[in-house]
């Protein structure tokens, strides 16, 4: 790499330094800019050109240059010789003006070390061209190297010589005398000119006469700067010291035949002998068969034949040579009307440019560049020319590269782009603009095609024209995805609409709906429903073309995968429009069908996604109600009752204790069901679940057997004991008030319980507890009688065995005395605990209730109060049910594990009647 570096700084620096050196110092530099070293050219090629560009202007410009020490090795006086020589050359030039002759734009200058001249933009010269490369910089530039004349250059370019000659022969009559491939020089068109008059001999006579040339005869020791290349001389120069205006085109012949053999001589030339060689060549020339001229075309064969012959008179002249047939090439002559393209008049130009894309293809692509598209662009100027020039420019564009497009074609085609005058031009550029609009957008860049190429898109949707809208709208489409997106969303999208709103025609507004529906798939979904779709339904008219256009901008809508329409869309604004639309009378059945159609396919996916939707809300509803079910009311499922009196008992505690649990639960699935729960509830249901599961980490309950301690059997005086609770008996018994009866209380039978209490009195005793608490385990055996109003009359005790069920909640029973008021606590049964010194030592302790089992005795009965005095009121079995909600959790500081319930080991016995009727008789 370091490597290649060096050498290409080594070149730079070279190649500054030959161009220092050739110029420095010299008056050209004052006004022009001197670039690198492109070719040479002039007698033996030994000016240098250089690329150059005037300071003032920076018009391009050619510099040529002849460096002084090409001439170290001649004498002083010869260097003045080649000095005068080539002064005289150039100032020749510089006093003849004609479009075959290299046209100057600065005259000749010396300094001290070189000569220097300006002409116009020049590529190289002949020689170059055809493979001379001396006096070249090295290596030799790439654009020299690989050229290569294409026959329409070929062509082109003899017939431009044959003109610059019949310009010097006739209206200047002057021989140039050294006509050579050096001395023909290629400017950067491609065009063929004349330079290196050096030689060249005036004519003697006057102007209106026969014109005479004298000669010089031929100095073999003058320098070879101050000698025309005898390679292209004629013989008559040599051998008999004449010439004429023959004699250039006997050069010219010499040229054609180079031009044809790769740049190689028909002859060549001993410059030591010159006599001898040309004595040989007059013997050549006077035998030239096929084999010599075989590379020539053959259309031109014959006249250069006659070119090269050796009598002066036989060979055409430059008019002559301008009319054969080989310059009436398609390609020869467009270059050539090129060229004389000033001096036509607009209809003839019109004409010309009408045909011209028709022989364009048939032309080199360097041609067309470097000859064709400056002549056309300088056309630009010419404001009714411009539709007529431009297609042919644009044509030429498409076969240009970017870059290529980019600095030739596109400086010129700014100002056209905002052409506005005259108005019917205008519209034309429009057209051809619009035709060719995929290629504008794709070449140019990004920054010129929103400032200079939108804005006319934008003129032409605007544009008073029906046919430029129609067209726009047609074309649209085909270069949309071109176009950046923010210029299309809010520049394009609403010329395009307006234009559809705004119109009178038809056929406008059907355009711009099918523009619209070609340009969906270019913009974003919700640009799309919330601009373009609201736009359709403010479309007035209703004809059949546009209510198809209305419809197929929703169906690609509806089925384009990256836009879509929502079901709120579908539901709320599209099938409200597109129904009243279906049956409009215009429509036809093929139409109607059509509207029906995508209807159908908008209710279905309609129906679909709304389906799936509640669906899902449905199976997700239902997943929550089943966790929240699970969570909050997680009872564990019960056991079948054992006998029909479980059945009785199970339904009646939940009809009773249950209904305000069942209350609370309906209310938190109401409001589950009606949504979400507040913060206050969903601490509460936190605290239910926590307590829930507090409750299901307990223990369960399991009765524990308890064993009743005997009691010492002691003797006690019965009589004593006996007579007092007998006179207190009958003293309560006269003095109880009547309990009326009334509906709010209900007769509560007693029962005797077989748990360790006997009565509430005693179960308050032995517990400790509260009288109206009481507690009633699951799975106790208890024994239940119903008595009648008196206290001693006979009852059937039935056993009754309650086991837990699973549906069963825990409860706690209470006493009678829970369920009635004060009056009736009055009347609870006496305390028959007194009785117990009745059972003496010999015999089994026997409690009262087992007393009132005995047959009564009729002495007894005046003691019993009335019937409706009885303390006891049928009804409900308050102290084996309790109050409605209130269970185990009613009284926290209530413990039933801590309580053991001892079986009921009661058994029936006489005795005690038996000593009462000892007693009393």
């Amino acid at each position: 790499m370091e490597s290649v570096l060096n050498k290409l700084k080594s070149t730079v620096t070279k190649v500054t330094a030959d161009v220092t050196s050739a110029v420095m110092g010299n008056p050209v530099t004052r006004e022009f800019d001197v670039g690198p070293h492109i070719a040479s050219g002039g007698n033996g090629l030994a000016w240098k050109i250089f690329n150059g560009t005037k300071k003032s202007t920076k018009q391009e410009v050619a510099v040529f240059v002849f460096d002084k020490k090409l001439m170290d090795k001649y004498q002083k006086f010869e260097k003045d010789q080649i000095i005068d020589s080539l002064k005289r050359g150039v100032q020749q030039l510089t006093r003849l003006r004609h479009p075959r002759l290299l046209t100057m734009q600065h005259p000749l200058e010396e300094s001290r070390d070189c000569l220097a001249f300006c002409t116009e933009p020049v590529c190289a010269s002949l020689a170059n061209v055809l493979g001379n490369w001396d006096n070249l910089p090295s290596p030799v530039p790439s654009d020299i190297k690989e050229y290569k004349l294409y026959d329409v250059e070929t062509k082109y370019g003899l017939l431009q010589v044959s003109e610059g000659l019949s310009f010097l022969h006739s209206s200047v009559k002057m021989v140039h005398g050294n006509l050579t491939p050096e001395n023909i020089i290629l400017n950067k068109s491609g065009a063929w000119k004349i330079m290196g008059f050096d030689f060249y001999i005036q004519s003697t006579n006057p102007s209106e006469q026969e014109p005479k040339f004298s000669c010089k005869e031929w100095d073999p020791n003058l320098p070879s700067l101050c000698l025309p290349n005898p390679q292209y001389l004629a013989p008559e120069y040599i051998l008999s010291v004449s010439c004429e205006t023959a004699s250039d085109m006997y050069s010219l012949g010499a040229i054609t035949y180079a031009v044809f053999n790769n740049g190689k001589p028909i002859f060549e030339v001993n410059k030591q002998d010159i006599y001898k060689s040309f004595s040989r060549q007059l013997d050549q020339l006077s035998r030239l068969g096929p084999n010599t001229l075989q590379n020539i075309p053959e259309e031109v064969r014959e006249h250069v034949k006659l070119l090269l012959n050796v009598a002066p008179a036989v060979r055409p002249d430059a008019d002559q040579m301008t009319k054969i047939p080989f310059f009436d090439d398609v390609g020869a002559v467009t270059l050539q009307y090129f060229d004389s393209l000033f001096q036509r008049d607009n209809l003839q130009k019109s004409q010309f440019f009408k045909g011209l894309p028709k022989v364009l293809p048939k032309l080199p692509k360097r041609v067309i560049v470097q000859r064709i598209l400056p002549c056309l662009t300088s056309e630009f100027v010419n404001p009714d020319m411009v539709p007529f020039v431009l297609p042919n420019v644009l044509l030429i564009a498409e076969e240009c590269t970017k870059e290529e497009y980019i600095k030739l074609i596109l400086p010129d085609l700014s100002p056209v782009f905002k052409q506005q005058e005259p108005v019917q031009a205008s519209n034309m550029i429009l057209l051809i603009f619009l035709q060719k609009m995929d290629l504008l957008l794709t070449k140019t860049p990004p920054d010129e095609i929103k400032n200079s190429v939108l804005p006319m898109v934008y003129r032409a949707l605007e544009a008073p024209s029906i046919q430029i809208q129609e067209l726009c709208l047609n074309i649209i489409p085909t270069f949309a995805n071109l176009i950046d997106y923010p210029s299309m969303k809010n520049a394009l999208i609403p010329r395009i609409k307006s234009a559809c709103l705004q119109t009178s025609s038809l056929a406008v507004r059907v355009n711009s709906l099918v523009c619209l529906g070609k340009i969906l798939e270019y913009l974003d979904k919700w640009f799309v429903l919330d601009d373009i779709l609201p736009f359709l339904q403010q479309i007035p008219s209703k004809e059949p073309a546009v209510l198809m256009g209305i419809l197929g901008i929703y169906k690609c809508t509806f089925s384009h995968k990256k836009l879509g329409i929502t079901k709120e869309q579908l539901a709320g604004k599209v099938l409200p429009h597109l129904i009243p639309l279906s049956i409009e009378n215009n429509l036809n059945l093929n139409q109607f069908n059509s509207f029906i159609s995508v209807i159908k396919e908008m209710l279905n996916r309609l129906e679909t996604e709304h389906k799936t939707k509640l669906e899902q809300i449905h199976i997700m509803q239902e997943q929550q109600k089943s966790l929240d079910i699970t969570n909050q009311m997680n009872i564990p499922e019960g056991t079948k009752a054992n006998n029909q009196i479980d059945k009785v008992f199970t339904n009646l505690q939940t009809d009773i204790l249950t209904a305000g649990s069942d209350c609370k639960e309906n209310g938190l699935l109401k409001n589950q069901k009606k949504g979400s729960l507040t913060l206050e509830e969903k601490q509460k249901l936190a605290k239910e679940q926590e307590q829930a599961q507090k409750l299901k980490s307990q223990q369960p309950l399991k009765p524990q057997p308890h064993t009743v301690t005997a009691p010492v059997k002691q003797t006690k005086d019965l009589t004593g004991t006996l007579i007092d609770n007998m006179a207190s008996l009958a003293s309560q018994s006269l003095n109880r008030p009547k309990v009326p009866s009334s509906n709010s209380f209900s007769s509560v039978p007693s029962m005797g319980i077989g748990a360790g209490f006997s009565s509430p009195v005693e179960s308050t005793k032995r517990n400790g507890l509260n009288a109206n608490v009481g507690f009633q385990p699951s799975g106790l055996s208890m024994g239940v009688g119903t008595t009648s109003q008196n206290f001693f009359s006979s009852a059937v005790i039935t056993n009754m065995n309650m086991l837990p069920t699973g549906n069963m909640p825990t409860y706690s029973t209470m006493s009678t005395t829970a369920a009635v008021s004060q009056p009736a606590q009055q009347n609870r049964p006496p305390d028959m605990s007194a009785l117990d010194s009745l059972f003496g030592p010999q015999k089994p302790k026997i409690s009262m209730n087992q007393l009132s089992q005995q047959k009564t005795n009729q002495w007894l009965n005046q003691f019993v109060p009335p019937q409706s005095a009885s303390s006891s009121l049928p009804g409900t079995q308050m102290n084996v049910m309790g109050q409605p909600g209130f269970g185990l959790q009613g009284n926290p500081f209530f413990n039933p594990q801590n309580f053991a319930q001892p079986t009921n080991n009661m058994t029936s016995s006489s005795s005690a009647s038996n000593d009462l009727k000892d007693l009393f008789g």
